[in-house]
């Protein structure tokens, strides 16, 4: 059975995603829009043998529509989300806009898909550095409750956008050829350059992408007591995250257990070759839907055993996006 599809920022870099990943998981519609920004609109765009003429994004755009993958910002989320839920559609949204809202759930499939019945006509996508996180800890947090996480990430260009990434592509060849790199997209020169997240700081010097992924873990799990603590940094990658995640458990947990929980979990692939020093990599996530774990060891200064050190890679543009949100809309239908 096939939907009313409408995608909305389909020219951005999230939106292009959606595009490949509904095509590569046939995703059944019946018919579609491609809405963006009045820049966009009149471009045409090839899906799946067919000519689609891209819709500048409006209140009137959603007549029809079933349901909306989103990803045109959180201000024109907030904006048009509205029209199109009084128009009858679910919005799938992958922006900030209302994931800390308690009318909407906030979904990841592989760990609270029960939730999605409960929407009022929007679904909230998690940020792109909290999917990747919680993916492969939900395996384990149900095994045995984790008190404390303490996250560091290492986060590509994607994260800002198609704008970011193409910075990074023009600044390493600037800098490779002896010119002044252009900072545009990011507010200090990212190419051979490491920098402290470009959101903003709150009044305890956390900034919000931190924050981001404090608040919701702790409504994704249903756990707001969990104590979660993140930095979060730029790192010159092109896409694909990676994180470095400290865990205090409940009771005693070993590596193997680890393992051998990770090694069923959905959407979660093992890396762990310590013969060969081989561990998650960009390299290794880009592209994939799975978030990529190894590096699992104990962490001897947590007392009996309750401590574990993980390291992760996942594609920021698929399963840290466009998959998640795709992987809802299948479940609605």
């Amino acid at each position: 059975m096939g939907c009313n599809l409408a995608i909305a920022g389909v020219t951005g870099a999230v939106g292009q995603e959606f595009r490949t990943i509904l095509e590569e998981r046939d995703f059944p519609f019946d018919s579609l829009k491609m809405l963006a920004s009045s820049r966009s609109a009149g471009k045409k765009i090839e899906f799946k043998g067919k000519e689609y003429i891209v819709e500048e994004l409006t209140k009137n755009s959603f007549g029809r529509v079933d349901i909306v993958l989103s990803s045109a910002g959180a201000a024109r989320s907030k904006e048009f989300a509205p029209a199109a839920v009084e128009a009858g559609a679910v919005v799938v949204d992958n922006t900030s806009a209302f994931r800390m809202d308690p009318d909407v759930p906030l979904i990841v499939p592989e760990i609270n898909p029960e939730k999605i019945r409960e929407h009022k006509g929007i679904i909230a996508n998690p940020n792109c550095s909290t999917i990747i996180a919680i993916v492969p800890v939900w395996p384990l947090h149900k095994a045995n409750p984790v008190k404390r996480m303490v996250i560091s990430t290492y986060q590509s260009a994607s994260g800002a956008g198609m704008k970011a990434m193409l910075e990074l592509e023009e600044q390493t060849r600037e800098i490779l050829d002896g010119k002044k790199p252009t900072c545009e997209a990011f507010p200090y020169q990212i190419a051979f350059n490491v920098f402290s997240h470009n959101s903003a700081l709150d009044a305890d010097g956390y900034n919000a992408e931190e924050m981001k992924m404090v608040k919701e873990t702790g409504k994704i799990f249903d756990c707001p007591d969990i104590a979660i603590t993140c930095t979060c940094i730029r790192v010159p990658v092109l896409r694909a995250h990676c994180e470095s995640i400290n865990l205090e458990f409940t009771d005693p947990i070993t590596p193997d257990q680890v393992r051998d929980l990770l090694s069923t979990a959905p959407g979660v692939s093992l890396i762990d070759d310590r013969k060969n020093n081989r561990f998650p990599m960009p390299i290794d996530a880009t592209g994939k839907d799975d978030v990529f774990v190894g590096r699992i060891r104990q962490d001897d200064s947590v007392p009996d055993n309750r401590g574990i050190n993980l390291w992760v890679a996942g594609d920021q543009l698929r399963k840290g996006a466009a998959l998640n949100a795709v992987q809802i809309a299948e479940k609605l239908l």
